[in-house]
Protein backbone atom coordinates (compact mmCIF):
# COMPACT_ATOMS: atom_id res chain seq x y z
CA UNK A 1 0.00 0.00 0.00
CA UNK A 2 1.44 3.23 -1.00
CA UNK A 3 2.01 6.23 1.73
CA UNK A 4 -0.50 8.61 0.61
CA UNK A 5 0.49 12.05 -0.03
CA UNK A 6 -0.53 14.48 2.53
CA UNK A 7 0.02 18.13 3.02
CA UNK A 8 0.53 17.91 6.64
CA UNK A 9 3.44 15.75 5.78
CA UNK A 10 5.67 18.47 4.17
CA UNK A 11 8.58 20.13 6.41
CA UNK A 12 9.21 22.90 3.80
CA UNK A 13 6.78 24.62 0.86
CA UNK A 14 8.12 26.54 -1.88
CA UNK A 15 7.28 30.46 -2.71
CA UNK A 16 4.53 29.21 -5.36
CA UNK A 17 2.85 26.61 -2.88
CA UNK A 18 2.70 29.09 -0.02
CA UNK A 19 1.17 32.07 -2.68
CA UNK A 20 -1.10 29.73 -3.94
CA UNK A 21 -2.16 28.44 -0.42
CA UNK A 22 -3.52 32.59 0.37
CA UNK A 23 -4.19 33.20 -3.06
CA UNK A 24 -1.25 36.30 -3.43
CA UNK A 25 1.55 36.38 -5.69
CA UNK A 26 4.80 36.02 -5.00
CA UNK A 27 6.07 39.02 -5.31
CA UNK A 28 3.68 40.31 -2.62
CA UNK A 29 5.83 37.54 -0.24
CA UNK A 30 9.12 38.47 -0.87
CA UNK A 31 8.01 41.95 -0.37
CA UNK A 32 6.44 41.21 2.67
CA UNK A 33 9.36 39.19 4.13
CA UNK A 34 11.22 42.22 3.61
CA UNK A 35 8.77 44.41 5.42
CA UNK A 36 8.38 41.68 8.10
CA UNK A 37 11.53 40.46 10.36
CA UNK A 38 9.08 37.46 11.12
CA UNK A 39 9.22 36.24 8.02
CA UNK A 40 12.80 34.31 7.56
CA UNK A 41 12.27 31.38 5.11
CA UNK A 42 15.79 29.76 4.43
CA UNK A 43 17.30 29.46 1.46
CA UNK A 44 19.21 26.51 -0.06
CA UNK A 45 22.34 27.05 -2.02
CA UNK A 46 20.59 28.21 -5.18
CA UNK A 47 18.67 31.13 -3.27
CA UNK A 48 15.36 29.22 -3.43
CA UNK A 49 13.07 29.80 -0.60
CA UNK A 50 11.73 27.19 1.65
CA UNK A 51 9.07 28.05 3.95
CA UNK A 52 8.06 25.97 7.13
CA UNK A 53 4.92 26.09 8.96
CA UNK A 54 6.42 28.64 11.14
CA UNK A 55 6.57 30.97 8.50
CA UNK A 56 3.49 29.87 7.08
CA UNK A 57 1.94 30.68 10.22
CA UNK A 58 2.87 34.32 10.21
CA UNK A 59 2.23 34.77 6.74
CA UNK A 60 -1.42 33.46 7.51
CA UNK A 61 -1.29 35.96 10.55
CA UNK A 62 -0.12 39.52 8.14
CA UNK A 63 -2.40 38.03 5.25
CA UNK A 64 -5.35 38.34 7.71
CA UNK A 65 -4.14 41.84 9.10
CA UNK A 66 -3.27 43.37 5.42
CA UNK A 67 -6.26 41.31 3.11
CA UNK A 68 -9.00 40.70 5.27
CA UNK A 69 -8.63 43.45 7.68
CA UNK A 70 -7.74 46.38 5.45
CA UNK A 71 -4.58 47.33 7.40
CA UNK A 72 -1.81 49.19 5.73
CA UNK A 73 1.77 47.49 5.95
CA UNK A 74 2.98 49.99 8.82
CA UNK A 75 -0.24 49.18 10.71
CA UNK A 76 0.45 45.67 10.10
CA UNK A 77 3.84 45.68 10.86
CA UNK A 78 2.90 47.65 14.49
CA UNK A 79 0.76 44.71 15.29
CA UNK A 80 3.49 42.46 15.05
CA UNK A 81 5.67 43.44 17.36
CA UNK A 82 3.15 43.23 20.38
CA UNK A 83 2.36 39.79 21.13
CA UNK A 84 -1.13 40.01 22.61
CA UNK A 85 -1.93 41.80 19.43
CA UNK A 86 -0.73 38.83 17.37
CA UNK A 87 -2.29 35.97 19.71
CA UNK A 88 -5.79 37.75 19.22
CA UNK A 89 -5.01 37.97 15.62
CA UNK A 90 -4.37 34.29 15.03
CA UNK A 91 -7.28 33.72 16.98
CA UNK A 92 -9.62 35.70 14.72
CA UNK A 93 -7.78 33.70 11.75
CA UNK A 94 -8.24 30.46 13.30
CA UNK A 95 -11.77 30.91 13.94
CA UNK A 96 -12.62 32.41 10.08
CA UNK A 97 -10.68 29.65 8.74
CA UNK A 98 -13.33 27.21 10.89
CA UNK A 99 -16.54 29.44 9.98
CA UNK A 100 -15.26 29.05 6.04
CA UNK A 101 -15.21 25.42 6.82
CA UNK A 102 -18.56 25.50 8.24
CA UNK A 103 -19.88 27.54 5.31
CA UNK A 104 -18.33 25.49 2.80
CA UNK A 105 -20.02 22.57 4.57
CA UNK A 106 -23.58 23.93 4.62
CA UNK A 107 -23.05 24.72 0.85
CA UNK A 108 -22.38 21.35 -0.11
CA UNK A 109 -25.07 19.88 1.79
CA UNK A 110 -27.66 22.75 0.16
CA UNK A 111 -26.33 21.27 -3.09
CA UNK A 112 -27.21 17.82 -1.90
CA UNK A 113 -30.26 18.59 -0.71
CA UNK A 114 -31.19 20.67 -3.74
CA UNK A 115 -30.21 17.47 -5.95
CA UNK A 116 -32.46 15.13 -4.47
CA UNK A 117 -35.62 17.08 -4.46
Amino acid sequence: MALKKDKDLKLYYTISEVAEMFGIAESALRFWEKEFPQITPEKNARGVRRYNKENIEQIRIIHHLVKEKGMTIAGARETMKHGNSIDIATQHTDVIDRLIKVRNTLQELNRHLGELA
